[in-house]
């Protein structure tokens, strides 16, 4: 190289600014190709920005954000206002904050993909809101308002889309709510007198240009007049990344794999449309419209840096670049990205140059082929432990590059002054340097866990340190930086800690290091169902974070309740060793009625800490492992319960818990799968009801055949007992296979009210009498809502004992059809049973019991 400038510093240091790449999964650094540069060096002459806004995660249009990121290379984001933790999850049993946690990492798999940004708000997902009135007040508006225009303070995008109209519509609350705070935060972002306390670090006020409906296809009728809107096809093919948008959107989307949204991959042209909602420009806010022909999303908003006055050098340098970048050589743009670099000083817009700053230094990286990493001895260590930690970096470019430094965390910098070995003239491999360091982490450094779970959330809102308000994740506190000299010029790079081991199966595989508590306190359940005063056992696991803990687990509960140890002494080994401990408790005998539910707490006493929060481990192929802290509570519920036959076989839907809750209260649970209903003599013989999960029909296909089909219903005749709990039919999956021995229709009716009053017709219902008798206080506690996916249309051999309405709407009575068929009964329900049980709710229990005796006494003959 022959440029020989003073030395330039190079920053490639990940932050939590909101000026950040997409999120990685843990996993091998980048490693651009020769076509992801050249797309690069391109993005670098592009200064125009979008902020897609919606309510959950695959609530996004993935096709748009591929284009925008990719063919049009805008600095591209989508802000979900929740993540998703109300929905239902076809992967796994997690549920809640668990579920909300998955569908985050499912948001940034699928912009690892697409290459857009992610940002998220503190709105939780309650479950299905059938108006936005309720959504705001539940998320509290001003809340979730000034968390939306933190982000757009922060993003400073030239242009807002929303997924949904802000009118009143036939969707989801949520959906509407979303497009209502992003019109609102249009213009309170750049009123200067909303929420002030925002205003520093060098955020400041912020109009964007405009804000557009992308209204849906789905949703458009042949009637609707759209020729008032922008029309783009996102579909186009980019040969560099050797896909259409439309392809890469597909697989963007079926990251999603909680909600089953995967999609097949589309070549064809791909027609959005953009309603104009309003504009800071009052021409064009009075003709609401964009305009035709003049650039469409981006009309009269340049998005070059032409934008920014007195960058003609930076100008003509990208330019230079972006002609001189060999695909077999790009080592030799390096003394170009440097002179970017310097030149970048004339942006005057701080994000602006903080984000071509970050791609420039990106590109050094990529074209210098530096291969950086750091890898821990073990994926966890406790607060006021050693760890190992390696950190390795190989260049494998032509380029000489001198290691200076590195930086391991919580030490002082460490120098090196080596050189990176080269590829040989003759293309050999390049030998990486490697450095190991023993790394102590504070004693005060807090357990890994999400940031916006740290503290109990409110009904609507999470909570978080507002710094950290709108990012999708927390960075991690352990990290090495690496500070090198490249020719002449100096930069450094940082690196997550990562642990990094090889699978039999799936090769080499990468997790977040995790920072856990000395001892984790985890419960093999969190709800615990006491039936006629019974009494229970609860295994608590402890398991060591720190060679040779010791100490006492104490069992805290209220007065009225009894454990049969309430303190025993504990030893544990090596770091990961496991001790199991039963505890018995029981609630105290006193004739009267059951005492309400509560709460206890077990807690282990280390060397003088109390330790009372389990560690829990999600694992699924499609996202980095995820760890997350639990408190070390039951909740513990007395239960009048009078349980008839109990001998259930189970056909488990997704994720699903209501085995392991009825086996609580004493039922026999067999679990029956294709293999047990199948040959001439199925395993139905010796079972008093079966019960079908959530959305069995609609994920197991054997399960859809008529062979099936009639063997149930001839269980049925004979005298059985079937449940059947909801599954879903709609356009994109309509349920064709019979369900019941007459017809019937399930729609899309819920009631979203868990609070809404239930009557029953007749009170002397099978299903409310025998064995429980079911009254109002049964449907007191219900949790997320009353039921989804109702029946709209039955046979009138179905008789629908129960009736409810969400308010100002006209009652329901599909949540349960009840029919005899022959000796036996059939039950279809929409109930919410799913999220009751688990969730220890007496009245549920009681009323399933019923459902599960089908209308026969205890004891009676079928």
């Amino acid at each position: 190289m022959h440029h020989r400038a003073a030395p330039l510093i190079l920053a490639l240091v990940l932050t939590l600014s909101m000026s950040q790449t997409p999120a990685r999964a843990a996993g091998p650094p980048p490693q651009p190709s020769a076509a992801q540069i050249a797309l690069g060096l391109h993005r670098l002459g592009v200064a125009g920005s979008v902020l897609y806004v919606a309510a959950h995660p695959d609530d996004e249009n993935t096709s748009l954000l591929a284009y925008l990121a990719n063919g049009a290379q805008v600095r591209t984001a989508y802000l979900s206002l929740t993540r998703g933790d109300g929905g239902q999850n076809l992967i796994g049993s997690e549920q809640g904050p668990a579920l909300g946690l998955i569908r985050t990492q499912e948001l940034l798999a699928a912009r690892r993909i697409d290459g857009a940004e992610q940002f998220f708000t503190r709105a939780r997902d309650f479950g299905f809101s059938k108006n936005p009135e309720e959504t705001l007040r539940i998320w509290g508006r001003d809340a979730v308002l000034a968390d939306v225009v933190a982000v757009i303070r922060r993003f400073r995008p030239d242009v807002i889309i929303t997924r949904f109209s802000p009118e009143p519509a036939d969707t989801h609350g949520h959906h509407t709510a979303s497009a209502m705070l992003a019109l609102e935060a249009f213009h309170a972002a750049a009123d200067p007198k909303f929420h002030p306390e925002q205003l520093t670090g060098g955020v400041t006020p912020w109009q964007a240009r405009r804000i557009l409906w992308n209204r849906s296809t789905f949703s458009l009728k042949p009637t609707d007049d759209v020729s008032r809107d922008v029309k783009l096809d996102v579909g186009g093919y980019n040969p560099l990344l050797g896909e259409s948008y439309g392809e890469m959107a597909a697989d963007s989307r079926s990251m999603h794999k909680s909600q089953g949204f995967g999609v097949a991959r589309n070549r064809a042209p791909i027609i959005e449309y953009f309603h104009l909602l309003d504009s800071a420009d009052p021409k064009e806010k009075a003709a609401g419209k964009v305009g035709a022909g003049d650039g469409g999303l981006f009309a009269r908003i340049d998005t070059s840096l032409k934008r920014f006055g007195g960058a003609a050098k930076l100008r003509g340098l990208v330019e230079q670049a972006n002609a001189k970048h060999d695909f077999t050589e790009p080592h030799k743009l390096l003394p170009n990205l440097a002179q970017i670099d310097a030149a970048l000083g004339e942006i005057p817009d701080a994000t602006w140059r903080a984000e071509k700053q970050r791609e420039v230094r990106d590109l050094v990286a990529a074209c210098a082929g530096l291969f950086l990493e750091a890898t821990a001895a073990d994926f966890r260590a406790a607060p006021g432990t050693a760890i190992e930690v390696t950190a390795t970096a190989l260049a494998r470019s032509p380029v000489a590059v001198k290691l200076d430094e590195i930086r391991f965390p919580f030490e002082p910098a460490r120098a090196v002054a080596a050189a990176l070995d080269t590829p040989g003239k003759a293309g050999g491999a390049a030998k990486a340097f490697e450095l190991k360091a023993s790394v102590k982490l504070p004693a005060d450094l807090p357990p890994t866990t999400p940031y916006w779970l740290e503290t109990p959330p409110d009904a609507g809102l999470y909570h978080a340190d507002p710094a950290l308000i709108g990012l999708p994740e927390r960075g991690s506190p352990v990290e090495v930086t690496f500070a090198f000299t490249v020719d002449g010029r100096h930069f450094t790079a940082t690196r997550a800690v990562a642990y990094k081991w090889t699978d039999p199966v799936m090769g080499e595989r990468y997790r977040p290091f995790e920072v856990t508590p000395a001892v984790s306190v985890r419960l093999d359940t969190n709800v615990v169902m006491f039936p006629r005063g019974t009494a229970q056992t609860v295994l608590v696991h402890l398991v060591a974070g720190v060679p040779s803990a010791t100490g006492v687990l104490r069992v805290e509960v209220p007065a009225g309740w009894t454990v049969d140890v309430p303190a025993r002494r504990f030893a544990l080994g090596a770091v990961g060793s496991e001790a199991v401990f039963p505890v018995g408790l029981y609630p105290n005998a006193s004739g009267g009625p059951h005492p309400a539910p509560v709460v206890a707490r077990f807690v282990a006493e280390v060397g003088g800490v109390r330790e009372a929060r389990g560690v829990v481990r999600i694992e699924h192929s499609h996202i980095p492992i995820q760890t997350y802290l639990v408190p070390s509570e039951v909740r513990l519920v007395p239960l009048d319960l009078v349980t008839g036959d109990k001998r259930i076989g189970y056909i488990p839907g997704p994720g699903d818990e209501i085995p392991a809750s009825l086996r609580q209260v004493g039922y026999q649970v067999t679990i029956l799968n294709e293999e047990a209903l199948a040959g001439a003599a199925p395993a139905l013989a010796h079972v008093d009801a079966i019960v079908v999960g959530v959305r069995a029909f609609n994920t197991d296909a054997w399960l859809r055949s008529e062979r099936v089909n009639t063997l149930l219903m001839s269980y049925v005749n004979n005298g059985g007992t079937l449940v059947l709990q909801y599954n879903t039919n709609n356009r994109l999956a309509p349920l064709t296979t019979e369900l019941g021995p007459w017809p019937f229709q399930i729609g899309q009716k819920r009631v979203t009210d868990e609070t809404a009053p239930v009557t029953s017709t007749p009170a002397t219902h099978p299903a409310l009498t025998s064995p429980n008798p079911i009254g109002a206080a049964d449907f007191d506690g219900w949790v997320q809502e009353r039921g989804l996916y109702f029946a709209d249309k039955w046979d009138p051999h179905y008789e629908t004992p129960l009736s409810m309405h969400d308010p100002g709407e006209p009652a329901q009575a599909g949540s349960l059809l009840w029919a005899r068929y022959g000796k036996g009964t059939f039950v279809y329900t929409g109930l919410a049973f799913f999220r009751q049980l688990p969730a220890g709710v007496p009245g549920a229990y009681r009323l399933f019991a019923n459902l599960l005796a089908g209308g026969h006494a205890p004891g009676s003959k079928r």
